[in-house]
């Protein structure tokens, strides 16, 4: 044991000589980070300094000043003279507006979103376009054109020689986690570079022509109308719009993607309006609900509300009720919506057409027209605040409540279509009362809405009605597609969830 003992003392000895050796050492040891590099993903650069120090000087930041008109806070009140507020009447404010934008010609074409040059409220006007180079120097701007639609604007400023441009690159080629850099103007800081991927693509947010490039690079306001550039310096994107419950980044930015764009640019820059193909159909989204009153995959395809007599729809032989689902080869999906399609048909073209009826799958063609003006539009669309989305209280009946759908329904009469003031020639069943706990309830289904058909059926009674619920029943489907007309109102396609049983 002794001898043990000893063994271990003289190792512990020379541990500690070995520790002090190594101690004597210390000035030879570097820092953790001396000349440490990163290595580069692959397909990226080591850094974005020399690109940006390019693409920098064609950025320019875009600024606004506008008249406002307010109205008096003190109107009708003794105070409403005082401070030369003469009265009741409205007052002309002063407002600015910053956002940003990018040259595209040496002779000083700029392009920058709508929404930075247009007026910010309503009664608003602007009264001047002002450039800033990065290198201080400023120009007035002139308004070539702009396409509120798809929120693109060309400006023209008259420079001093010629200036540093960039060019649109293809963004059909841009894949999800590709990096990309954006250049613009935050909260007025100029020249302000963030980097991040491509998070998304064809990503839309609810506009008609939205098919924005998501990106996780920083975008806050006064972002709005920089460019976004791939890693080759080409601009692939427009930024244009944030979602942030805050009004700061929160990694999510759009940008309109090149391919949209350019071709806007071009029109615009040349003076001439931007026009759209149009067919003359209204549609709804195939979502959950209306695909399975279909038996149909979901957003595979849009549904056809409504035709408008005399245009190209019509005319092709489209009707309500129909599901297209390709346009000129094109499938319709929501990533490639069928407005969308159409648009970018042109004019007069012939483009064929592949839509389902009754579950059979058929091919018309159809020449494409030009989109009417928005208000032509509106007059053509129904309107949706007085539509069956919104919830009516009260609708409750002990009848009703039996019903695998929730609804009881009478046959139509000529007294009641006079009571109802709808159309002498009109068929069906009214509605005289409506389980509010259903989905027929949660869709706003009423007391005097008329049912047409049921499952694409005509229906002139209960039992037909329970009839097609049976039938769709019997089909493994859980919803069945109603066409119900309400007074003043065309008649809409409504897809409708069966009671659970």
């Amino acid at each position: 044991m002794r001898y043990a003992y000893a063994i271990t003392g003289a190792l512990l000895l020379g541990g500690t000589a070995i520790a002090v050796t190594t101690s004597s050492n210390v000035g030879a040891q570097v820092a953790q980070n001396e000349g440490m590099q990163a290595a580069a993903p692959a397909g990226a650069p080591a850094s974005l300094a020399d690109m940006v120090e390019k693409l920098q000087p064609a950025v320019v930041n875009i600024s606004t000043k506008q008249r406002v008109q307010v109205q008096n806070p003190f109107a009708g009140t003794p105070f409403g003279d005082l401070f030369g507020q003469q009265g009741g009447k409205p007052q002309t404010r002063q407002a600015q507006s910053l956002g940003s934008g990018f040259i595209i010609s040496a002779d000083g074409y700029i392009v920058t979103n709508n929404h930075v040059v247009s007026a910010g409220a309503e009664g608003a006007s602007v009264d001047s376009i002002t450039v800033t180079l990065t290198n201080s120097e400023e120009y007035p701007a002139r308004l070539i054109g702009r396409d509120p639609a798809t929120d693109i604007a060309v400006l023209k400023i008259e420079p001093k020689k010629a200036l540093p441009f960039v060019k649109f690159g293809d963004s059909t080629k841009a894949r999800v986690g590709d990096w990309v850099i954006a250049i613009g103007n935050p909260f007025a800081l100029s020249g302000t570079v963030t980097a991040g991927i491509i998070s998304a693509v064809h990503r839309g947010t609810g506009g008609t022509y939205d098919k924005f490039i998501q990106t996780d690079a920083s975008i806050n306001q006064g972002n709005s109308g920089g460019p976004m550039f791939d890693m080759r310096g080409n601009v692939i994107g427009i930024n244009s719009q944030i979602l942030s419950p805050s009004g700061g980044n929160v990694g999510i930015g759009f940008a309109i993607p090149s391919e949209q764009a350019a071709p806007i640019v071009n029109t615009l820059r040349t003076g001439q309006a931007v026009k759209r193909g149009y067919l003359g159909i209204q549609i709804s989204p195939l979502g959950e609900d209306l695909a399975d009153s279909l038996g149909l995959a979901k957003n595979r395809g849009e549904f056809v509300q409504g035709v408008e007599p005399g245009k190209g729809a019509d005319k092709a032989g489209i009707k309500a009720g129909d599901v297209i689902v390709s346009v000129a080869g094109q499938e319709v999906t929501p990533d490639q919506n069928l407005s969308s399609i159409v648009a970018n048909q042109p004019i007069g073209g012939r483009v064929p057409i592949v839509l389902l009826r009754n579950g059979q799958r058929q091919t018309v063609t159809a020449v494409v027209g030009e989109r009417p003006s928005e208000d032509e539009l509106n007059a053509f669309a129904q309107q949706q605040d007085d539509d069956f989305n919104q919830q009516q209280d009260g609708q409750s009946g002990g009848q009703a409540a039996q019903q695998s759908l929730g609804i009881s329904a009478i046959p139509l009469t000529p007294t009641i279509i006079r009571q109802l003031g709808i159309s002498a020639d009109t068929r069906g069943i009214v509605i005289t009362a409506v389980d509010g706990s259903t989905d027929a309830g949660a869709k706003g289904l009423r007391r005097g809405d008329v049912i047409i058909t049921a499952n694409n059926r005509p229906v002139a009674s209960q039992a037909e009605l329970d009839a097609q619920v049976k039938a769709v029943s019997s089909q493994g489907r859980s919803a069945i597609l109603l066409q119900v007309l309400r007074r003043g109102q065309p008649a809409v396609f409504l897809p409708v969830r069966l009671r659970d049983k």
